[in-house]
């Protein structure tokens, strides 16, 4: 059978983010990808202008009517935005039960912007985290989501990811990128047993969409087949090359996007000389 991923998410209209990152990155990996848009955005690489929420039953309409026709291997879940958009969302997988759902708690855009409203967190910590196969919060979304301070070292994450786990999710990837110095290290708690994944820091700014792209690397290996903790590795080793390649793309002027099809794209051609 065809592996198919669904994301359920904002839409980017600059192509770095939410669903069109999430689209590229499962065909990147080799998924066939479907999704249910949760807010259009007007947004770019310089930042976040206008958000406008998708009514909510018209977001349940759209999981409906993908889960009742498509053979769904994995569910990713973005930026969902309001209270209402997130209840939605959790009847419709409460209904459909899919195997495998991947939460990404987006809160904030790269560039400051806030994606999810205040009154919303309570209702995604209680809808949504008991029903996630795995969430995928860095350091900030972490202390939101416990009401705490976020996590300043490596000594503090195991007791934070237990801490999440504690709230309903069956696993928990804690990401460190917001740590200080010249290592990136994520957190999996998976299966009772803390596995650390170690990457450095790459020097570049590209870094537009990184978290929605790795939650949706996951979702589609998953979808796939990979056990769980196979999956995270992957999706951590394959999202490091696609920082380590967003500075080969040129995409506006401001934080760009990591480059999705690093692996299948040639190396750009030089304009031919005029004739002459």
């Amino acid at each position: 059978m065809t592996a198919i991923a669904l994301t359920i998410a904002g839409s980017d209209s600059g192509g770095g983010a939410g669903i069109q990152a999430d689209l590229k990155t499962f065909s990147a990996l080799g998924v066939y990808g479907c999704s249910v848009i949760t807010a259009l955005t007007a947004q770019n690489t310089l930042g976040v202008q206008g958000i406008d929420p998708i009514e909510p039953a018209f977001v349940r309409r759209q999981l409906d009517s993908v889960m009742g026709d498509l053979a769904v291997g994995a569910v990713k879940i973005g930026m969902l935005g309001t209270p209402e958009i997130i209840a939605a969302v959790a009847d419709g997988l409460e209904a459909w039960r899919p195997r495998w759902i991947v939460l990404d708690p987006v809160m904030v855009a790269k560039g400051g912007d806030k994606l999810l409203r205040d009154e919303a967190v309570a209702a995604l910590r209680e809808r949504l985290l008991p029903l996630a196969s795995l969430i995928t919060p860095n350091l900030p979304e972490a202390g939101v989501l416990l009401g705490i301070d976020p996590p300043a070292t490596r000594r503090q994450m195991p007791q934070v990811a237990a801490r999440l786990q504690g709230l309903g999710a069956r696993d928990v990837l804690l990401k460190g990128g917001h740590l200080e110095g010249a290592e990136s290290p994520d957190l999996l708690l998976h299966g009772g047993e803390l596995h650390w994944l170690e990457a450095p820091r790459l020097a570049t700014r590209h870094t537009h969409g990184t978290g929605c792209t790795l939650s949706a690397a996951i979702a589609a290996l998953l979808a796939r087949g990979l056990p769980p903790s196979l999956a995270v590795f992957e999706a951590k080793r394959w999202l490091g090359s696609a920082i380590a390649a967003a500075d080969g793309l040129a995409i506006g002027q401001g934080i760009g996007p990591v480059h999705h099809f690093h692996a299948w794209w040639s190396e750009p051609r030089q304009p031919r000389p005029a004739d002459g």
